[in-house]
């Protein structure tokens, strides 16, 4: 496990050192231009799209580890290539091997925390992988700042040459995984070669309603941060370019430090309660989120509340971080681990693709429309996650259970005279 995740926050670090920065890449320091960049951009995400259907179904049948090892391979190529791209065809094919190898990497990674750990340790285990995740992100980004220069193509090369390093790296750590070897692993190995399939998953009623629950989800956080939020706040809060930059730091230290202090209230509590909290939580952020552009406030006010709203959302996705990735691997079949964690994060990937697309127009535009719908969307979330709660088993909406002594008790029967005289 501690290999599975140090592979996982170097992995993290490698991609914080050019997220940030593939869209001033490719538009201004290849000068491919804007446009070019929303293709490189889209292909990205629709190779993601494209993989991940199938990267569930392998996992199953072949194992997470050869799966992990050809997809961060496949990563690594694209990094480079991303990093020699000098033309629109070289930009896109880059894009595509990058979207689609690190795509796999994190049901890959899922599935193996799910392979080394018990219902009830499986909560820390995602919560700690969300936190290195998150610090890896961020590190990566601080450094990659500092190396970065649009002047000069080299630095970007160099920014990419160390991601696709990260990437081989991870494939060296877990390369020195043994899993099913080590007695950890008992029983933990699916034993009908990943049977099922996409039938299978779709009669599976509450795992249907989590994929829905998780598509609001990521719709209304991951997918408004650098698109919607970050138009509305410049276009109807006046929120300075440099603000949205402390506004996402502000994000990733409320997880940083909020992570462990949340996870033991997290623990004891039902996974659909701490859910519905999370909406409630977010329905607050985007009520301060419209006071911020609507509220008439001075500037300084409007840029404390933009701030206290990504750092509310860090506070939601710090309580979501133990409770909804367990959750899938709890609710899935032995044999069909790796496809649901792989359906789960297409799920991601397609709220991801549509947030920025609804969002980004009407945060830009509609001001008191996009704050409205973001509120509602939030109190779905929370609608939402009552209603999954009704469908899970006591043990799935609260693991801690099973650590619960049994209150059955033997009761002792004295033994009758006739019965002894008998015997």
């Amino acid at each position: 496990m501690r290999r599975i995740q140090a592979g996982s926050a170097l992995s993290a670090f490698g991609l914080g050192f050019t997220v940030p920065y593939l869209y001033v890449y490719v538009a201004q320091v290849r000068d491919l231009g804007a446009a070019t960049a929303g293709i490189v951009l889209a292909v990205f995400a629709m190779a993601a799209l494209v993989v991940l259907p199938f990267s569930g179904r392998a996992i199953d049948r072949r194992g997470p580890v050869p799966v992990l090892l050809v997809a961060s391979v496949v990563a690594a190529v694209g990094a480079v290539a991303m990093g020699f791209a000098s033309s629109v065809p070289a930009a896109v094919g880059a894009a595509a091997l990058l979207g689609a190898g690190t795509a796999v990497l994190q049901p890959a990674l899922a599935t193996m925390i799910v392979w080394c750990s018990t219902p009830v340790g499986r909560t820390r285990a995602f919560a700690m992988q969300f936190f290195l995740q998150n610090l890896g992100l961020g590190v990566g980004g601080l450094i990659g700042g500092l190396l970065v220069d649009t002047s000069r193509p080299g630095s970007f090369i160099l920014l990419f040459s160390i991601e696709a390093a990260m990437f081989l790296v991870l494939a060296a750590i877990v390369g020195t995984v043994r899993m099913p070897g080590s007695p950890a692993f008992q029983g933990a190995r699916p034993s009908e070669g990943g049977k099922g399939g996409v039938r299978a998953l779709l009669g599976h009623k509450a795992m249907v309603q989590l994929c829905v629950l998780g598509f609001v989800l990521f719709f209304a956080c991951y997918g408004q941060f650098e698109s919607g939020l970050a138009a509305y706040g410049t276009e109807a809060a006046g929120i300075q370019p440099s603000t949205l930059g402390m506004a996402l730091a502000a994000n990733t230290a409320v997880i940083v430090a909020a992570q462990f202090l949340v996870l033991k209230f997290v623990e004891r509590r039902r996974r659909s309660r701490v859910i519905a909290a999370v909406g409630l939580i977010w329905t607050v952020a985007w009520l301060i989120a419209g006071y911020a552009g609507l509220g008439h406030g001075s500037q300084a006010m409007a840029t404390a509340a933009f701030v206290s709203t990504y750092a509310l959302f860090g506070l939601g996705e710090a309580m979501l971080s133990p409770t909804v990735a367990p959750l899938v691997a709890d609710l899935a079949p032995e044999s069909m681990v790796g496809q649901y964690n792989s359906a789960f994060a297409l799920v991601k990937q397609l709220a991801l693709a549509v947030g920025p697309a609804v969002g980004g127009p009407m945060g830009a535009a509609l001001h008191g429309p996009y704050i409205v719908t973001f509120v509602l969307f939030s109190l779905g979330i929370t609608f939402l996650a009552v209603r999954l709660g009704k469908q899970l088993t006591p043990e799935q909406n609260q693991p801690s259970l099973a650590l619960r002594p049994s209150k059955v008790v033997a009761r002792h029967e004295p033994v009758r005279e006739s019965e002894t005289a008998s015997a």
